[in-house]
């Protein structure tokens, strides 16, 4: 799967492709949980790490806000992931935190458009192909503010500082999230489900700072790996919601 995330005014992918070759090995029909979010297993794109289908209780937790400590190679990241904003995506993003699922994983790609600045992380195979082996609904935003750059109105404004999902469509979550260093034109497409504390946004100016690798194609890209090699040590929740 390609989950590509799509700038507002340059249509530059970023792909996030889930799943290596293996599929599954018992032709058992795909798994999808019961509860509201519906996550399901996608056996063509097998998880990068072992991991199971997340929780889904009738009554998701729709409130309250999870402060996760992502220290990284650069620096810290702090996240705060924000149940009223988009409860199935928080349920499943800490669920694949507390399996450690995220532990020593490289962020793979940063942009640097004009209208594009995020750095893209969540893949264990550091390749942009991996996921979780499932899929889950959107939680789309809609109180974002029009993007100022474009005159159509079609695109909002993914401020600085927020912290989405990358998909490839409709309703192909996975693993894959981008936070953004710089305020960005989105269409508003990918599901916002929290912020990154004053600390991980001076660590993304860094990383933001280093560039990114030059390719022999293209000696100056603004869109690739980044020069300053971003792991996430580990991604742990805190106890207090």
């Amino acid at each position: 799967m390609n989950r590509a995330l799509i700038s507002g005014l340059a249509a530059v992918a970023l792909v996030v492709s889930g799943g290596s070759a293996a599929t599954a090995s018992d032709g058992a029909p795909p798994r999808t949980t019961h509860g509201p979010c519906q996550y399901a297993q996608t056996p063509d794109e097998p998880p990068a790490r072992p991991v199971p289908l997340p929780p889904d209780p009738r009554r998701t937790p729709s409130r309250g806000v999870v402060d996760v400590a992502v220290p990284t190679s650069q620096g810290p990241l702090p996240l705060h992931v924000d149940r009223a904003k988009a409860p199935c995506t928080v349920q499943s993003f800490l669920h694949l935190a507390r399996h450690g699922f995220y532990d020593r994983t490289v962020c793979h790609r940063l942009t640097a458009y004009p209208t594009l600045k995020v750095l893209q992380c969540g893949d264990p195979t550091g390749t942009g192909e991996g996921g979780p082996g499932y899929k889950y609904k959107d939680e789309l935003p809609v109180d974002l503010p029009p993007a100022p750059t474009d005159p159509t109105g079609a695109r909002r404004l993914y401020g600085r500082g927020l912290l989405a999902m990358a998909n490839a469509g409709p309703n192909t979550n996975g693993s894959q999230f981008f936070v953004v260093y710089g305020d960005s034109a989105l269409r508003p497409n990918y599901t916002v489900f929290g912020t990154v504390g004053p600390d991980g946004l001076a660590t993304l100016d860094k990383v933001a700072a280093g560039g990114i690798q030059p390719t022999p194609e293209n000696p100056a890209p603004v869109d690739g790996a980044p020069v300053l090699r971003t792991e996430l040590r580990c991604v742990r929740p805190s106890d207090r919601h």
